[in-house]
């Protein structure tokens, strides 16, 4: 399993040593005990009219926690199919994706929250949040302003 440590079974799967597993701390599903959804990721707080410098102030404040893959896209959902109990890494993607989308709505203006959906991954939302108010899309951001 990635990101997951504990000791190692005969057939060199990883286990939880004492019969449970965590998460590695260098991995990105980690969630340290003091992070809460209460975090703020930056003092720069997206008003809809400061796109250009939001995205590199949160990215920074992933970055520094290990989350930035997740918007970025390179942390995948995993799959787990009908009828099978959730592996420990899909429990902690969803608790991650859930607080990520925490410390998205507290770096961005309450009046704004309407306007942006929060229902999907982070990945989804920040692709949104991209495409709404990124300078190349000008005249979607002058329409929205209006």
């Amino acid at each position: 399993m990635v990101g997951v440590e504990g000791g190692k079974s005969g057939d060199g799967k990883k286990t939880g040593g004492k019969g449970f597993e965590q998460i590695a701390p260098s991995s990105p599903l980690y969630l340290h005990a003091s992070e809460s959804p209460s975090l703020t990721l930056t003092q720069t707080i997206f008003n809809g009219e400061n796109y250009e410098l939001w995205p590199d102030a949160v990215r920074n404040g992933l970055d520094a926690k290990n989350k930035l893959g997740f918007v970025e896209g390179f942390v995948k959902k995993p799959t787990v199919t009908e009828g099978e109990e959730k592996s420990l890494e899909a429990v902690t993607w969803h608790q991650c994706n859930a607080m990520m989308k925490a410390w998205l709505r507290n770096v961005i203006e309450p009046r704004l929250h309407l306007r942006i959906s929060f229902s999907g991954t982070v990945t989804e939302i920040w692709k949104e949040l991209k495409e709404r108010y990124s300078a190349a899309n000008a005249p979607r951001v002058h329409q929205l302003k209006q």
